[in-house]
């Protein structure tokens, strides 16, 4: 592409890309906003603000083009974006099909349940047309930059950077506490499994590993050998705990089977503090039925920590897109993280980013944003039959890359309870492998809430006006004490941006 130029850290390719003028969406529909704001939100356009006085490239919007576009159809014309001189153009149709993507407006419309209670992945259009393997929405705001900077000429052009310290991608590793109590009961169950899958080696190796575990707490270990891995590298970790009274019918049903309170849970949690751990809400079964259920886990986990819990994850990430995300919000959380596949790894919203949550009953966004992982790893082994957790740990450095590749974000999900002796022979050197391998990228590393942070920060910059000597006056409007800087075409950092006075 002309004026573009090759970054010569790892090999990022860094093009010339412009500031941007949105156009008036008073008119419009609120999914075609969504779209809108999406797209350009990851593509890292500089929107202008409306005083700003010197030419840029234009968004436009057209009422012309496809009447209901396909996902394939809008890959095949690339996502029918029309480029004039200094004008960029996209129809209204498109945007409101990438919003109902990553909004998941399809699964909020869907009456269907799987056996969990949750929406089953067939209700999800990237599943229905095979495309959840890549993050779409996020190459498609990728197009909508190319398509600026080849209409942009001599605009001026600055992009916020993508990432805190020069990164250029983000990566957080989020573990969810399912298991502290009656591990030989979740091991026997996992002796079954493997039996049932014909993985008698398996079995085997597993059965010798916990009992020689009798006695020693094979879910501590676990734990302890999570952090450990993490902190060679200085990777900081999201830890889900589940905060209700556990129940024979609970502990049966695989929901609660601890007391948060418990000496055994509290002796994690120490150690999660003193490793600098963020801890968010496991939410229960019944926080996807119940209203006031949220609120109480919150304030009990709340209590627990002596500080306010900022996200929350479900538990079998049983909820109904939208409904619960409210119900979440008016329990106060600021992030969800539940937006995952559960019988396999993705991009359940197209994204490989964070994203405000769409709630279709209301045609509006609700104040809670969504952290989605893509990546677990009971995906592929209790779903799929896929044992080895070296595949597991392939598609988890394959999806890294995909990530890497948008400037995104990867989300991941491994469980401290996958261990050797509570049945899942090889699991530990997999995860210093995932760690490893993922570290070894250089992203930038930090809990969901310093992502979440960062990112509904960046999305509020806007360019304020252009000085005499050329250089552009920025200021993030979130007012969130975020250091956030511009780019110049070759990915160099620039102008700092200011915090509103």
């Amino acid at each position: 592409m002309a004026g573009s130029s090759e970054d010569n850290r790892k090999g990022a390719y860094i093009v010339r890309r412009p500031m941007i003028q949105l156009p008036d969406t008073t008119k419009w529909a609120g999914i075609e906003r969504f779209g809108l704001d999406r797209l350009v939100d990851f593509s890292r356009l500089l929107p202008v603000n409306p005083q700003f006085d010197h030419p840029v490239v234009k968004l436009a919007v057209s009422d012309r083009g496809p009447v209901a576009p396909e996902l394939r159809d809008c890959l095949a014309h690339g996502w029918y974006l029309d480029r004039s001189d200094g004008v960029v153009t996209i129809p209204r149709t498109v945007l409101a099909l990438a919003g109902g993507v990553v909004g998941a407006v399809a699964e909020q419309r869907s009456s269907g349940r799987d056996r969990h209670g949750r929406v089953p992945p067939s209700a999800n259009v990237l599943v229905a047309a095979g495309l959840e393997k890549e993050p779409i929405i996020s190459q498609a705001a990728l197009a909508l930059r190319d398509a600026a900077c080849a209409v942009a000429g001599r605009r001026p052009r600055r992009l916020v950077a993508p990432w805190p310290g020069g990164r250029r991608w983000a990566a957080a590793f989020t573990h969810d506490l399912d298991l502290v109590a009656w591990w030989p009961l979740a091991a026997g169950v996992r002796l079954v499994e493997l039996a049932r899958k014909r993985e008698f080696a398996r079995a085997g190796q597993a059965l010798a590993a916990g009992l020689g575990s009798i006695g020693r707490d094979p879910v501590w270990r676990g734990v302890q050998a999570v952090l450990q891995s993490e902190a060679g590298r200085e990777v900081p970790s999201t830890w889900f705990l589940l905060c209700e009274t556990p129940t024979l019918a609970s502990i049966l049903a695989g929901d609660v089977t601890y007391r948060p309170e418990s000496r055994a849970v509290r002796r994690i949690l120490r150690v999660l503090v003193d490793y600098r751990c963020e801890i968010a809400l496991h939410g229960s079964f019944v926080t996807a039925e119940a209203d006031s259920a949220f609120g109480r886990q919150r304030q009990r986990l709340d209590r627990l920590m002596g500080s306010e819990t900022r996200g929350v994850r479900q538990h079998f990430l049983r909820m109904r897109p939208g409904l619960t995300h409210a119900r979440m919000r008016a329990a106060g959380f600021r992030y969800d993280s539940t937006l995952g596949f559960s019988d396999r790894n993705g991009f359940r919203l197209g994204v490989a980013d964070v994203t405000p949550v769409w709630n279709a009953a209301d045609d509006a966004a609700l104040e809670i944003e969504e952290g989605p992982f893509c990546w677990m790893d009971r995906a592929l082994s209790k779903y799929q039959a896929i044992e080895d957790p070296r595949a597991w740990v392939d598609e988890g450095l394959d999806l890294a890359g995909r990530c890497r590749a948008v400037e995104g974000v990867w989300v991941g999900v491994w469980h401290p309870n996958v261990y050797p002796a509570t049945g899942f022979p090889g699991s530990t050197g997999a995860f210093e492998r995932l760690v490893s391998g993922i570290v070894a990228e250089e992203p930038f590393l930090g809990s969901l809430s310093e992502i979440v942070d960062w990112r509904t920060s960046r999305r509020r910059v806007r360019a304020q006006a252009l000085a005499a000597d050329g250089t552009v006056q920025a200021v993030s409007e979130s007012g969130e004490g975020q250091a956030h800087r511009l780019e110049d075409p070759s990915g160099r950092a620039c102008e700092p941006v200011r915090s509103p006075s």
